[in-house]
């Protein structure tokens, strides 16, 4: 399980930076990213799924999370 790092870009897109395989690009799906549910599946701009437990709240950005491979 690799560590992700997530933050906004200067548009307020949400940016996916993978550490293990220098890795870094746009977040296009997010399967829950409401105020009481945030996480899930995150589709990469490349076509690329990562998963990440669902957080209880939306969090504050930049953080650091273990993801895995989505299918």
């Amino acid at each position: 399980m690799p560590k992700i790092m997530l933050r906004l870009d200067k548009e307020g897109n949400l940016i996916c930076y993978v550490a293990k395989k220098d890795l870094e690009g746009k977040v296009v799906a997010l399967e829950f990213n409401e105020d009481h549910r945030w996480g899930g599946r995150l589709q990469l701009e490349d076509g690329s799924a990562l998963h990440i437990d669902p957080l209880p709240v939306r969090p504050s950005l930049p953080m650091e999370v273990r993801a895995r491979r989505a299918e």
